[in-house]
């Protein structure tokens, strides 16, 4: 049982589907409050629904000054946030020689601006406080050149830095910055991806033409897998990591 998790203010965002959800699902189990964020208001209130001691917060993380809202609301609403979980992320596929610039730039909003904007805001907080963790979910893409990925593996690269950056910067103010790499999970963003019934196997098997190894471990991460390193990473079993990237795929990035 990792320790350390109970009564602190978690904020998660990108809580809405997928990975997020149930980061915030499994952090409030583990008896933290959590700051549910997302700009889908909707399926934001989907996500906390039932879950107890969890709570929806609507804002869009690529607008620093929603941001700051959002942030100030939680502080006022729950307490000192003692946990972020950065997991807001979006994907656009295709070669980077077409790549509009619009792509480009929504991208980098969400998955690195994003990533800043957030962390920035709880990291100014948890200073005065001395303590906290901060964990943010990037990607094995941001390890390994993946076809069609680029613009999603160079914001998460971004973030991956930005990351460990704020961790090495952090480190005298007793902050935690780490980071947590999926591979191919099974979330909608996953399976909005594939085309036909044959891409889940060659997403598990490999794909020569796309330079692709596949998933040594033969199966899909599920989000649960990727919420269980968050949750280390946050917790007081991990009280002397920081700045560390822990891949969660299966083996597809070969250790990279």
């Amino acid at each position: 049982m990792f320790t350390g998790i109970e009564g602190k203010v978690a904020v998660v965002t990108g809580a809405a589907q997928g990975i997020g959800a149930v980061v915030a699902r499994t952090l409030a189990e583990r008896g933290a409050l959590v700051a549910a964020v997302d700009r889908n208001e909707a399926a934001l209130k989907e996500t906390v629904r039932g879950v107890a001691g969890a709570r929806p917060y609507p804002a869009d993380v690529s607008d620093s000054a929603s941001v700051e809202a959002m942030v100030e609301a939680v502080e006022r609403d729950l307490g000192p946030i003692g946990i972020l979980a950065n997991v807001a992320g979006v994907l656009r596929l295709g070669e980077l020689v077409e790549v509009s610039d619009d792509t480009w730039t929504s991208v980098f909003a969400v998955n690195t601006q994003g990533v800043f904007n957030v962390s920035r805001a709880v990291a100014r907080r948890m200073m005065t406080c001395r303590t906290g963790a901060i964990v943010t979910v990037s990607s094995n893409a941001a390890r390994v050149p993946r076809t069609r990925m680029g613009v999603y593996a160079a914001s998460k690269a971004a973030s991956t830095a930005l990351t460990k950056t704020l961790g090495l910067e952090l480190a005298e103010h007793g902050i935690r910055c780490n980071v947590v790499s999926p591979g191919s999970t099974d979330t909608p963003m996953l399976r909005a991806m594939w085309t036909s019934p044959a891409s889940r196997t060659s997403t598990l098997d490999g794909d020569p033409t796309a330079f692709r190894v596949g998933i040594p471990l033969g199966k899909l991460a599920e989000a649960e897998d990727v919420a269980q390193a968050v949750l280390f990473l946050a917790s007081d079993q991990a009280s002397h990591i920081t700045m560390h990237d822990l891949c969660v795929d299966g083996g597809a990035a070969l250790g990279a």
